[in-house]
């Protein structure tokens, strides 16, 4: 466990399109995003995979992961996650195989259990309803170590199949989880483990039990290693901060009943009157994000790294307006003194 003053901070970027904004502008941002955070001295910059999504544009993290890895130069790149019942494992071992052969040593590949959309998209992305439910993930995880390490069982049907590029290319592995499953495969299997704090704040605490407890020193990593993700928006004063809370408020509601959009306007969602049902919804959500001042956030990073003992924290920023989440991402840095990188300035 890593002293909660000098928990790394890292950054889980949504490629958010935003409302009056195009998919393009997202992407774009996002590689401005990943220059300014590395140069601020943020430990990751991962992309999460969502399908069928109007407001999010990080359908296809590899090929994001690619171009946030050439535009910088130190900073680990990666996926929160690759939603691995939509791909076939030798794709991915492919995929990651390539971005380990360009940037080596600073390649994660965080790996999700759901699909993480729909399930008619979910049947869209392999054209097949075969291998999309989670129970054959431990299948899929095996195969994909495998193709990875060159190690089938013998007789195994694809052990005469070599991942060209894959094998012996492979990224740091994480696994990802919002319950105690991929919390109890990632102690087992010797895994670092990263919680969806910011969307199954209940199940947090219980999680982190299950992973420490169940941990297996590996080839890979000797004791347990946890980063939660937690939501995270810092502005110069409470009030501006909590004013550019409101479209995440507004854009889980509408997701809640399954009519995502693009990312609402901080005036959009003053104007929203949120029935009984959706201030229920996005409390049970909202209410486990630290919002504030650099002060204030300051205090509630420490107390949330002190709490859950995490060794990493993850940090994602939905706010409207790409200029707001560069400075909120800044603020923070300095408020929890993170060392910056010397000689970045001309990547930005």
């Amino acid at each position: 466990m890593t002293d909660a003053t000098d928990s790394p901070l890292s950054v889980l970027d949504l490629a958010i399109v935003a409302e009056g904004s195009e998919p393009a502008d997202a992407l774009r941002n996002s590689v401005e995003l990943a220059r300014d955070v590395e140069r601020l001295g943020y430990t990751r910059h991962w992309v999460a995979e969502h399908h069928n999504m109007p407001g999010i544009a990080s359908a296809a993290p590899a090929v994001l992961i690619a171009e946030l890895a050439a535009a910088t130069s130190e900073i680990r790149v990666g996926s929160g996650g690759v939603m691995l019942p939509n791909h076939a494992p030798l794709v991915v071992a492919e995929q990651f195989g390539t971005l380990v052969g360009l940037h080596p040593g600073r390649i994660d590949l965080g790996i999700g259990r759901a699909p993480g959309t729909d399930p008619v998209t979910a049947a869209a992305l392999r054209r097949t309803a075969d291998g999309l439910s989670a129970d054959d993930f431990p299948q899929e995880l095996g195969e994909l170590f495998a193709f990875f390490d060159g190690e089938f069982p013998e007789g195994h049907p694809y052990g005469r199949i070599t991942a060209v590029p894959g094998q012996g290319s492979r990224p740091e592995i994480w696994l990802l989880g919002s319950s105690d499953y991929s919390a109890q495969a990632a102690g087992m299997l010797g895994l670092p483990f990263s919680f969806a704090h910011h969307f199954s704040p209940h199940n947090t605490m219980p999680a982190l039990e299950i992973y420490r407890n169940s941990f297996r020193a590996s080839e890979h990593l000797d004791e347990p290693y946890a980063m939660v993700a937690l939501a995270v928006i810092c502005a110069e004063d409470e009030e501006r901060a909590r004013w550019l809370a409101g479209p995440a408020r507004l854009s889980f509601a509408r997701l809640r009943q399954g009519r995502p959009t693009r990312f609402p306007t901080p005036e959009e969602a003053a104007a929203h009157d949120f029935t009984a049902q959706e201030e229920a919804a996005v409390k049970a959500v909202s209410g486990s994000a630290v919002i504030g001042d650099p002060d204030r956030v300051r205090e509630g990073l420490l107390e949330f790294a002190a709490k859950t003992e995490a060794d990493e924290l993850m940090l994602t920023t939905m706010v409207h307006a790409h200029e707001d989440r560069l400075r909120s991402y800044e603020l923070v840095a300095e408020a929890m003194e993170l060392a910056p990188r010397a000689d970045h300035a001309e990547l930005t």
